[in-house]
Formats: C-alpha cells, sequence, structure tokens
C-alpha cells in the first residue's frame, strides 16, 4: 500500500504509470512526448472496499483517475445510477470523481449507507473502482442490567462477563478499578479474547467492589464502562486443592477457521488450584518458528502471516501437580484470492499482437471473469481482434480502434480482486528525444557513449552514421545499444567528430546530430618520491603533471588520506609541497592527487622522520652462541642436554631455545623443541622412536637471539608402533558420486618405525552396512567413487608401519558430493522500509532439494531506473548474502525514488541454485541533497541577486525551495531571520528593500514532499551610498542601528531557589525575562518575565542538587539575550536526622546561648533606668517584591505519581513537579479533573497512562474557559 500511496501522490501521474508499465513498446520518460500521447483512463486513487465513516463528519468517499484527455466521472449505488444533482447534500469535487457528502449541515450518515461504485471514462475506454461498501461506526450504549455480587469461596474459579455493546467496528475491551487503575492480571487473573475476566483461583485479596469493564470505540473516541461488579471472597479452612478444568473454551475439541494472511489467535484459559500452567502443541508438527508468539501468560497461541500450512490439530495442555487436561482446536485456514500474476497495461502498434493474463489463487479456487469498459465481456461490443480463453485475453492483429480498458475480477466466498488493465493502441511517427548537436567529452581509451533516445510506433529502426555524409557504422568497434545509444568501448583521438542518428518506421524518419570530443588522459611525469630526512630540516615533494590543454586541472595534497595539517609550515606550491621545520607527527605518506571534470590520477611517496645521531654510550648486543654441547644418559624416550653460555654482551641472558634436526627424515630443517630460564645449562628431553636427533641451543637477551650453537653429536631412538592417528580426518565430495576423504599425514618422527601407511575405512550412516576397507601408501587422500549424491559417511583413518597398527581412531562423519540446488525460493516478498532501506522475504526451499550443506541464500539485486530523472542508467548488480537458513534480508543503502529489480537464490557448497523470478519494488520519495551552488551577485544600496543550482541528487519532486536570511553586525551578532519560500522551478532571486552596507548571512535547501534537505550558506554585503555615510536604519526587518547589551549574570543558589542578578546597557524602559532549564538536557527553556526594569529576579520551586542553565534577555530588542550562566542548587536535607537535643555539643552551646541573652538583658535594665533609650527598628517590608514572596505551601497533588521525566516519586504537598517547573496547583479526586490535558491518555490496550494534573488556574494567555464541569463520560472521551 505505501508503494500505491507514494504514487497516486505524484504530480506527474502519467509519468510514472507509463514507467511501471510492461508493455510491447517502451514510451521514454519525456515529459513533452506524454503530454501528446493519448491513453485510457487507469483508477490512481479509491477508497477502501470496506469503509467505516463518522457519523458526525463528512463523508468523502475518494475516485482519482488519470488519462489523455482527461477522464468524465459517473457512480452507481447498490447497482444503479447515483444521480448526484438531484441530491442537494452530494457534491463531487472539480477535476475528480471524489464524492463529498455534506452531514455536518443536516445530513444522516445512516441514509447513505450502500455499496458505491466509480467509473472513469474518456474516448479510449472505461475505467471502474472496487465496490466501496459505505457504512457509519456505531458506538452504542451499555444495557442496563442489575448485577448482583459475586461470594466466591476462596480457591475457586471466577468468571466476570463483560458483554460489551455491539459496535462498528468492535470495541477494544479492557478491565479497570475506580480509581482509573488497569487492574493486574497474571496466571491467575487474565482478560479473555471475549473481554471476560476470568480468575484460575480466587484470593482474599481478590475482594473488591470495583471491577469495571470498559469499552473503548475508537472510531468515535469514545468509552462506555459497565456498572461494577463486585466480589466477596470468604475463607474456608483448609482451602482444597483442584486439578485443572478449562474454563475455555469448553469440551475436549472445537473448530476454527482463519483466513490466509492474517493472525491466528488460539486462547485456553484453565481453572485449578494451583494455578495452572498453558502449553501449545502442534499435533504432527511444530509451530512455525519466527511466527509464534504466546500471550497473556502463554494461554493465547499467536501464529501471523498464517498460510494453508499452517491447518491441522492444535493442542492446548494445563498442567499443575495434580493432574492436567487439553483441547484440540482443529483449525482450517481458507484463503479469499490473491494475485498470482495481476493484469498490465498494453501499449501496442497497429498490426501487433499481445495478451492480459489474469491469474489469482485462493481457498475455495476462485472464479475469473472479464469485462471490457465496465461491462462484462460477453455482451461488451465485439472486437474481432479480441478472444477470451479462460484467464486470458489474446490480441492479434490490433488497430487504434481496439483501445480499451479491460476488468479482471477474481472472486470467491471469502472476498474478490478487481485489477484494471488499458490496452492503448498509438501510430506514432518517429521522434528524438536527445537535444540535437549535444557535445560529448570522453578520455581517450575510455568508453564514450552518444545517446540516441528515441519514440515511434511501430518501433523505429535506429542507424548511426559519421559525419554529415559519412556512411552507415558497422564493425565490432561499435557496440549498437537498443535504446539507440552508440557505444565506442575504447575511443581514439581520431574518434573526435560528428554523429548522426537516424530513426525511421513506416510513417516517418528523422535524425539527430551529436558531438563527440576526446582529451588526452592526465599524467603525473614525475612523482612525489620517498624521503628520509632528519627532525626539525626541510623536504619538498615535486607532483609535475601533463594534461590536455582544454582540460583545466586541480592539484590537491593530501596526508595520510586526510587532509593537510592547518600548519603554516605547510607550503603548496604549483608543482611542489614544502615542509619546513620537520616535526616527528610529520611522518606518514603524502598523495598528491590530479583532477578534471573528466578523470583523476594520483601518486604517493612516504616521508620517514629520524632523530639526529645520539652520542656514544654503552654498547649492548646479542649474546655469544653456547658452546660445547653434550649428550648423557640416553634412554629409548629421552636423553639429558648440556652446554656452556657464550658471552652475554653487557645484557644478561634471558633464556635458552633448543632445537632438533631429524638426520633421517629431514635433514637440515631444525625444530623448536623447548626452553629453559637462562640461569640453566642443562635439560631433560624427550624423544619419539624412530627419530636421528641432533640438538642445537640458542641464547636470548633483552637485545635479541644469539646464532646457533654447534649441532650436538647424533643420536637414534628405536623403532616402535605409531602412537598417535592422522588429523584432521575430513569427507567431501568433489563430484556428485563420488567421495574424497583426506587427512594430515604423520610427520617422519610421528611414524615411530618403517613402512609408515594408511588404513582407511568408510561406510554409510544409518545403514546397517559393513565397514569398507582399503590399505594406501603414505599418502594424504582417498577417493570412494559411485557413492549417491550427498549423503553422510562414516570415516575413519589408522596408521600403522612395519612393527604395527596405531590405536583404534576415531570417527568422523563426511558427506559425498554435492550438486546444485534443483528449486528457487518461493513467495519472495519485498517491504519497503523507508526510502534508503528495503526488507525482503522469501519461503526457505525444501532441504532435500539443496542436495549439499546449505550455506545460505544470495539476494541479487540491481537499479532499474530512477523516478526522478530522464534516462535509464547503466545496470550495476549487486549481491548480498544471508547465512544460514534465514528468509529474510535488509537491503540496505538504496537510492530513494528509484526503481529496482531482484532475485533470490539458494547456495550450497557446490554453487547457486536457480533464481526466483525478478521481483519489482519501488523506493519511495526522500530529502534532496543540497543545491549545487548558491551565487549572490549585483550588491546594491538596498538589494542582492541571488542565483542557484537545483539539488545533484534530487530524491524526488522538488516542491519548492526554502531561503532564510538575517543581518550581521560588526560582533558578528545575528539579527532577525527571515524566512521566503521559492518555487520549484526558479532558478534566481532578487532580495530588495536591505540595508545597505550590512552584510547578510543566507542560509538555501531544498525540499520535496518527504521534508528538507541539507543547506548551504552564504554570506553577502550590500554597498555604502556614493557619499559613504550610512543612513538610519528604517523598516521592518532592518537590523537595529544600536545594539543592547546584557553581561555579567551572576547567580546566587540555595536549595530550591536562586538570585539572578545582571548589568544592562542600552536603551531605557527596557522588559526583561529570564529563561532557565535544567543542565544538558534536550527540554525546553522555562521563561519568567521580570516586573519593571529591575536588574535582579529569583527563581522559585528548584530542585536541590540540580545544575541548573540560566540567561536573560529582553523583550522586543530582537530576541537579544545574554551568554548563559551555569548553577548548581544546594543539596537537600536528609530525611533522617539525629536527634542533636542528647548531643553534649548542643546543650553546652545552647547554655552559653542562655547566659549571653541574660546579659543582654540586664545591660537594658540599667540603660532604661538611667534614662536612656534604647531604639528598636522593626525591618519588616509591608508590601515586599512579589518576585521574593515565599510560595504557599499545596496539599493538592497526588504523591503516588511521577513525571515521565524524572521516575521519581513526589511528596504530598509538594510545590515543585518532578519536571521542575514552577507552577500552583491543587486537584480533587474528580474524573472531570482529569479529562482535559495531554498528561491524562489512554495507551494502546486501554490504560491509562501519564501524571494526574490538578485543575489549573485560569490565565489571560489561556483563552476563555468554561467554568461547566463536563460529564465522566466525556471526561473520558478526551483521554482517546
Amino acid at each position: 500500500m505505501m508503494k500505491k500511496k507514494s504514487i497516486f501522490a505524484s504530480k506527474a501521474s502519467l509519468v510514472l504509470f507509463l514507467c511501471q508499465m510492461i508493455s510491447a513498446l517502451d514510451v521514454p520518460l519525456d515529459s513533452k512526448l506524454l503530454e501528446e500521447l493519448s491513453q485510457p483512463p487507469t483508477i490512481t486513487r479509491q477508497s477502501p472496499k470496506d469503509y467505516i465513516v463518522d457519523p458526525r463528519e463528512n463523508i468523502v468517499i475518494q475516485c482519482e483517475a488519470k488519462g489523455k484527455p482527461p477522464p468524465s466521472f459517473s457512480w452507481t449505488r447498490n447497482g444503479t445510477h447515483f444521480d448526484i444533482d438531484k441530491d442537494a447534500q452530494v457534491t463531487m469535487k472539480p477535476n475528480s470523481g471524489t464524492l463529498v457528502i455534506n452531514i455536518m449541515n443536516g445530513g444522516k450518515a445512516e441514509a447513505y449507507e450502500g455499496v458505491y461504485q466509480c467509473t472513469a471514462r474518456n474516448e479510449r475506454g472505461a475505467a471502474i473502482s472496487n465496490n466501496i461498501v459505505i457504512r457509519p461506526s456505531r458506538s452504542p450504549l451499555w444495557t442496563k442490567e442489575k448485577l448482583e455480587p459475586n461470594q466466591v469461596r476462596e480457591g475457586d474459579s471466577l468468571v466476570l462477563h463483560c458483554r460489551p455493546p455491539v459496535g462498528l467496528p468492535p470495541p477494544i475491551i479492557f478491565w479497570m478499578d475506580n480509581a482509573f487503575q488497569r487492574l493486574p492480571q497474571s496466571e491467575r487473573v487474565s482478560q479473555g479474547l471475549n473481554g471476560d475476566l476470568y480468575f484460575s483461583n480466587v484470593q482474599p485479596e481478590d475482594t473488591r467492589e470495583d471491577y469495571i469493564c470498559y469499552a473503548r470505540f475508537n472510531h468515535t473516541q469514545t468509552i462506555q464502562q459497565k456498572q461494577p461488579i463486585s466480589v466477596k471472597v470468604f475463607s474456608t479452612k483448609p482451602v482444597t486443592e483442584r486439578q485443572p478444568v478449562l474454563l475455555t473454551p469448553t469440551g475436549s475439541t472445537s473448530t476454527k477457521v482463519e483466513l490466509r494472511g492474517n493472525v491466528l489467535l488460539l486462547e485456553c484459559i484453565a481453572a485449578g488450584l494451583p494455578t495452572p500452567v498453558i502449553r501449545w502443541i502442534k499435533e504432527g508438527g511444530e509451530l512455525p518458528a519466527n511466527r509464534t508468539f504466546f500471550e497473556n501468560f502463554k494461554k493465547t497461541l499467536k501464529i501471523i502471516d498464517v498460510s494453508e500450512a499452517d491447518s491441522g490439530n492444535y493442542k492446548c495442555i494445563a498442567r499443575n501437580i495434580l493432574g492436567s487436561t487439553h483441547h484440540v482446536i482443529s483449525v482450517t485456514v481458507k484463503a479469499a484470492p490473491y494475485w498470482i500474476t495481476a493484469p498490465r497495461n498494453l501499449v501496442l502498434s497497429p498490426g501487433e499482437d499481445g495478451t492480459l493474463i489474469c491469474r489469482a489463487n485462493g481457498n475455495p479456487k476462485p472464479n475469473i471473469s472479464w469485462l471490457a469498459n465496465g461491462v462484462p465481456i460477453a455482451i461488451a461490443p465485439e472486437d474481432p481482434s479480441r478472444k477470451v480463453d479462460g484467464d486470458t485475453i489474446i490480441f492479434s492483429h490490433v488497430q487504434e480502434r481496439s483501445s480499451a480498458v479491460y476488468q479482471c475480477n477474481a472472486s470467491n466466498e471469502y472476498g474478490y480482486l478487481l485489477a484494471n488493465a488499458f490496452v492503448n493502441v498509438l501510430a506514432e511517427p518517429p521522434r528524438i528525444l536527445t537535444p540535437a548537436n549535444k557535445l560529448y567529452q570522453v578520455i581517450a581509451d575510455s568508453p564514450a557513449l552518444l545517446d540516441c533516445a528515441y519514440f515511434g510506433s511501430p518501433k523505429p529502426e535506429i542507424e548511426w552514421f559519421k559525419g554529415v555524409k559519412g556512411s552507415i557504422l558497422r564493425g565490432n568497434e561499435y557496440v549498437f545499444h537498443d535504446n539507440g545509444t552508440l557505444e565506442i568501448p575504447v575511443a581514439q583521438k581520431d574518434s573526435t567528430g560528428t554523429y548522426t542518428c537516424v530513426a525511421r518506421n513506416e510513417l516517418g524518419k528523422i535524425q539527430n546530430e551529436v558531438q563527440l570530443e576526446v582529451k588526452d588522459p592526465t599524467m603525473i611525469i614525475k612523482q612525489p618520491e620517498y624521503k628520509v630526512i632528519q627532525r626539525y630540516g626541510q623536504v619538498s615533494f615535486e607532483c609535475i603533471i601533463k594534461h590536455d590543454s582544454t582540460l583545466l586541472p586541480t592539484v590537491i595534497w593530501l596526508k595520510d588520506n586526510g587532509e593537510l595539517p592547518d600548519d603554516e609550515r605547510f607550503l603548496v606550491g604549483k608543482d611542489n609541497l614544502t615542509i619546513m621545520n620537520v616535526t616527528d607527527k610529520d611522518d606518514g605518506t603524502y598523495i598528491c592527487i590530479v583532477n578534471t571534470t573528466l578523470d583523476s590520477v594520483s601518486a604517493s611517496a612516504v616521508l620517514t622522520v629520524v632523530a639526529a645521531p645520539p652520542t656514544p654510550a654503552i654498547i649492548y648486543a646479542r649474546p655469544n652462541p653456547p658452546f660445547d654441547l653434550e649428550l648423557t644418559g640416553q634412554l629409548e624416550r629421552s636423553v639429558e642436554l648440556s652446554w656452556i653460555p657464550g658471552d652475554e654482551n653487557n645484557s644478561p641472558i634471558t633464556n635458552f631455545v633448543i632445537e632438533y634436526e631429524d638426520g633421517l627424515h629431514e635433514p637440515g630443517v631444525w625444530h623448536y623443541q623447548t626452553e629453559v630460564p637462562g640461569t640453566q645449562t642443562t635439560v631433560q628431553l624427550k624423544l619419539s622412536p624412530y627419530v636421528n636427533y641432533s640438538f642445537r641451543v640458542i641464547a636470548v637477551n633483552e637485545i635479541g637471539r644469539s646464532q646457533p650453537s654447534e649441532p650436538s653429536e647424533q643420536y637414534l631412538t628405536k623403532s616402535a608402533n605409531p602412537d598417535e592417528n592422522p588429523s584432521n580426518v575430513q569427507g567431501i565430495g568433489s563430484e556428485p558420486d563420488n567421495l574424497v576423504i583426506t587427512w594430515e599425514s604423520l610427520k617422519g618422527f610421528q611414524s615411530n618405525g618403517p613402512g609408515l601407511q594408511y588404513k582407511v575405512s568408510w561406510r554409510q550412516k544409518d545403514v546397517d552396512d559393513e565397514w569398507t576397507s582399503v590399505i594406501v601408501a603414505n599418502v594424504s587422500k582417498y577417493i570412494v567413487s559411485g557413492t549417491p549424491t550427498f549423503v553422510p559417511y562414516e570415516i575413519k583413518v589408522q596408521a600403522l608401519n612395519d612393527l604395527g597398527y596405531a590405536p583404534e581412531p576415531s570417527e568422523v562423519i563426511g558427506h559425498s558430493g554435492e550438486d546444485l540446488p534443483m528449486v528457487a525460493p518461493g513467495n519472495v516478498q519485498v517491504h519497503v522500509i523507508n526510502s534508503t532501506l528495503a526488507k525482503v522475504h522469501w519461503d526457505p526451499v525444501p532441504l532435500k532439494t539443496v542436495r549439499g550443506h546449505l550455506q545460505g541464500y544470495k539476494v541479487y539485486y540491481w537499479k532499474v531506473q530512477s523516478l526522478s530523472r530522464r534516462s535509464r542508467r547503466h545496470v550495476e548488480k549487486k549481491i548480498l548474502t544471508f547465512r544460514g537458513n534465514k528468509t529474510f534480508g535488509m537491503l540496505p543503502g538504496l537510492e530513494p525514488y528509484s526503481s529496482y529489480k531482484l532475485n533470490v537464490r539458494v547456495v550450497n557448497g557446490k554453487g547457486e541454485g536457480p533464481a526466483s523470478p525478478d521481483k519489482v519494488f519501488k523506493t519511495p520519495e526522500g530529502v534532496p541533497s543540497s543545491p549545487s551552488f548558491l551565487k549572490i551577485t549585483n550588491p546594491t544600496l538596498d538589494s542582492l541577486t541571488l542565483e542557484w543550482g537545483s539539488p545533484t541528487h534530487p530524491n524526488g519532486v522538488l516542491t519548492s525551495y526554502i531561503l532564510k536570511f538575517q543581518p550581521i553586525n560588526n560582533t558578528h551578532e545575528l539579527g532577525p531571520l527571515v524566512e521566503i519560500r521559492i518555487p520549484a522551478n526558479e532558478s534566481s532571486l532578487i532580495l530588495k528593500n536591505l540595508n545597505y552596507s550590512t552584510r547578510y548571512k543566507f542560509y538555501f535547501n531544498a525540499q520535496t514532499s518527504v521534508g528538507s534537505g541539507s543547506q548551504i550558506t552564504e554570506e553577502a554585503v550590500t554597498i555604502m551610498d556614493e557619499a559613504g555615510i550610512l543612513r538610519p536604519a528604517v523598516g521592518a526587518g532592518k537590523v537595529q542601528p544600536l545594539y543592547p547589551r546584557i553581561r555579567n549574570v551572576t547567580t546566587a543558589a540555595a536549595e530550591t531557589y536562586a538570585n539572578i542578578s545582571w548589568e544592562y546597557e542600552g536603551p531605557d524602559h527596557a522588559n526583561f525575562y529570564v529563561e532557565y532549564g535544567v543542565a544538558g538536557s534536550k527540554e525546553d527553556w522555562k521563561k519568567e518575565i521580570v516586573n519593571g526594569s529591575r536588574s535582579f529576579f529569583v527563581l522559585k520551586g528548584l530542585t536541590p542538587g540540580t545544575a541548573y542553565k540560566v540567561r536573560v534577555g529582553a523583550e522586543g530588542l530582537s530576541g537579544f539575550r545574554s551568554s548563559e550562566d551555569v548553577f548548581e542548587t544546594g543539596p537537600a536535607m536528609a530525611s533522617r536526622q539525629v536527634d542533636i537535643a542528647t548531643q553534649g555539643w548542643f546543650i553546652g552551646l545552647m547554655c552559653a546561648v542562655a547566659l549571653l541573652i541574660l546579659i543582654l538583658l540586664i545591660v537594658c535594665f540599667i540603660r532604661r533606668n538611667k534614662g536612656g533609650k534604647y531604639p528598636v527598628k522593626e525591618k519588616e517590608d509591608a508590601h515586599a517584591d512579589p518576585e521574593i514572596q515565599p510560595m504557599k505551601e499545596d496539599d493538592g497533588t497526588f504523591g503516588e505519581y511521577s513525571d515521565a521525566e524524572d521516575h521519581k516519586p513526589l511528596k504530598k504537598g509538594s510545590r515543585t513537579p518532578s519536571d521542575r517547573t514552577v507552577k500552583k496547583e491543587d486537584s480533587d479526586d474528580s474524573l472531570v479533573d482529569y479529562g482535559e490535558g495531554v498528561n491524562g491518555q489512554f495507551n494502546e490496550d486501554g490504560s491509562f497512562i501519564g501524571q494526574y494534573s490538578g485543575k489549573k488556574e485560569k490565565e489571560p494567555a489561556e483563552g476563555n474557559e468554561s467554568s461547566e464541569a463536563p460529564s465522566p463520560v466525556n471526561a473520558m472521551n478526551s483521554f482517546v
């Protein structure tokens, strides 16, 4: 559906349609040509078959079509003509067939229920829509009933029936309590598919009076509530345990019919104590992998995208410690019709043949019927060129009057499919679409492709000539493509010239000339060379080039594939790169890249930076080799070796390495034996039989290894049976009828004696065969012929020599040879996820047809063409391999707004199987790349001219360009931002009424219907007037001549508040505001207005121990703000504190304070008696600034709920909400107060989520609100 929507939304509907169709003629995507071609109608948009409408809103029945000439529209209702002119409530949109039925002005939706069908007709035929069934949605009220309280014994089962009203569409059911909280569900308590609430066994905590069933009708956004149900659980001791009994479904068996592609839901809910556990199996098979899910605590089995293969018996088993019970559900999967081959449009030339094929499948098999121009073909006007053969219409020797629209209807008892496909017969003389005298430039010895895009009916023949009067081009040096393109595989200098393309058919002839220029290749004739330079020296790399005189080269230098460091020591000349004062960081690879518009070459060299020669120091060297090697204590399997170390050369020896030579089997080859610490000069060595040993020793220190010592004397050990068998035994067939057994032969010393051979044994696995054995010479391979294809074999290989056999070998499993897979993956489906990513699905091939080890699947995909460009591109196939038995994969890196094809192949060890049929899919539009350039020219006193180029990759149909600009003052501060939307077909713009001598910054980007692409920026300056004197700025959008300044923002923070102060320079009577937020958060800034023109403010209600960001701004001054400041509030006081009244230091402190107060009282008394006065000043502000008043405590919040951001509980009465905003709130327990506000809403299953918001105090900015409280039902409706 997503692909259809993207096609219908396109304005260039005819272009997109001809791009999709498979026809006898290939119609180029040339807009001028397409405007001239006649075309039968095609339905491009229609309402769904089953259309449920909101009875409170106008009914819009869509019917859009295209064609040439534009089609006219008519409607039928319930099979008869619907005259919309006689119904004042019904109108048809201009240039469209879409009906609008006015319900909001007196009409009733029920009066327009029925079956509607649209017909789009022009002189070349008529297309029809699906039958559109219009039904208004219904959300009836709950039937009133008297609900008796449920009294249940502890441990018994219970079912609370919901029985919701029958609505259209059916409602979503959920259970909640009076507090509007969802009732918890578990393995013991759960909601069934029918909405009832099932208790496998009741517990005392289930007692409550507010079990409430809700029905949510999404279409009308209403919720209906059932009366509360009361449940009282009474206890009896002891509680009797019970084995499982199914509550639903009843009986031992039941049946279920589901349609192909739907979701299959099977449910089993059981009673019992302890609570039973549910398990699901499929009799005679496995539950489908990757499509099976368990829901509702495994009580519901969910299988998505069911197919006929999912039919069968499904058993649910309920079990607890006392026993089990089961139920078998017989599932039958039927299928509404689905396309195998939908009919495709035909574009034919007069006298040509063609076919329309309509093939569909279903269960039961659908019936196929044909219509011509909306009329059953049996009663349609006869056409001698047409013959109907079941699901195929055969056309022979068509004429222009044979053009028509044919409809194929495939139907069975579960639904129908309707497809329109036209036959369009065109007779057109040849046309060449490639521009005349188009210039092509290529580099010598590279291919040249000269286009000759053409169209005609019948299809024209194409011929190429060189020169105006040259002979026709033939021969192996040219390749002639079906689309008219001439390819010169290896263009030479003498290929330069004029080429003429001639197109002719029986209706005429036309020709076109193009020009070809062949340029000399760019070469680097002197490349940079490897350099070694001492630190702080100077080095230069040369890069001298030779190029075609008509091409302009550019030279770029890189270091280690990145840009050169931004360092003045690097000097780039015309033909060289010089590095001054070289440092160790300059070490690396330097690359010279030369680019022209047609080719690019590069060369590189390595720079090595070395230090200056060091001062003489102590010489450390590798040790001298050991000497005087001696063998003692010779035994059959061991010997002792001793030696004398050589000079260690100022670096202690860390260890000795002992090596041996087998003079009998591998003379001259030395092998590692062992190593010992540097303090040890003897070692006991283990030996193997039948080896002629010699030993040598190597000393090692921190500098390196010494030369090897002289070899010791030789020692030949006695022969013995082999100790081991060959390793890495494998059985892999090289041909479908053989088994190649391979192994790693024993080394010479492993043979333990002369006459080494191997006993090779094999037998077919899982077949009662005897072992077949053969003894072979000292080789590493044996081939068994005449085996079946890819069957398992047990294999073992045993070593033997003249003295006897090695121990019994272990068996390995091998396989005879593989053959190529036999079948291709089926049911290949593509789901386009976004403009650059698609997901492909396929059915796995049967393992028997793989005929080998399944290695995975390969997806071949390639781009057919871009939907936004005028010509096709060279097809480059890409391959993705998915290992193992995967049945889906992602296709990344697709280009937006393009048509692709793909196929899938299975892979085994032999190779690839056959490919599945090619699957076509299209990617939707994406956002475009940035415009190719933006130039600003012609500056005047008050205007600038902007010119731009369209995006290199439009990735869709451009809808407009967005230009934003703003002035910049001398301190690089930005002024107000102005935005302009420009039509997509424009390429320049003159901006007027600008400030003179002002710098402006421009931001420019393109848009498609998906969104805006990346932007490019540019800056430009308007010129000063002739006198060189700036005029004062006048008018909207001008840069202010005087910019205010707010500086020195300081903060003094406490636990829950902070004092903000600042200094201001600028015009008088500025209105300030303070913005703040949590530091590092992406939330929007919170704003507080400062009363008057004061330069301080108190932020209250802050969260303790939190870092905040703050800034100050002035209203009406081009959005001017200060720089940001960051502060942190003090930590919160601990909730539990030590009782300091019992602490000794506190008691002493209080005594000292009491003594001080007593002394002060005595002094006051003495001074008063002497006639003196004691001035007491009351410091009390009767009218304190409201900004520094403490907030009034409020108890109206619900402490158990938290904001979705903090996830921390609020203390009751807190005046600081968790989102850190300062608001006055109060609350009561009325559901009415929860009705308006985005924080209260239902989630998908109907439960209430979010924060209970209190009733906000009215603010002038919020507008007028009704003082009348809405009903609880309306309050609940607002949540949906």
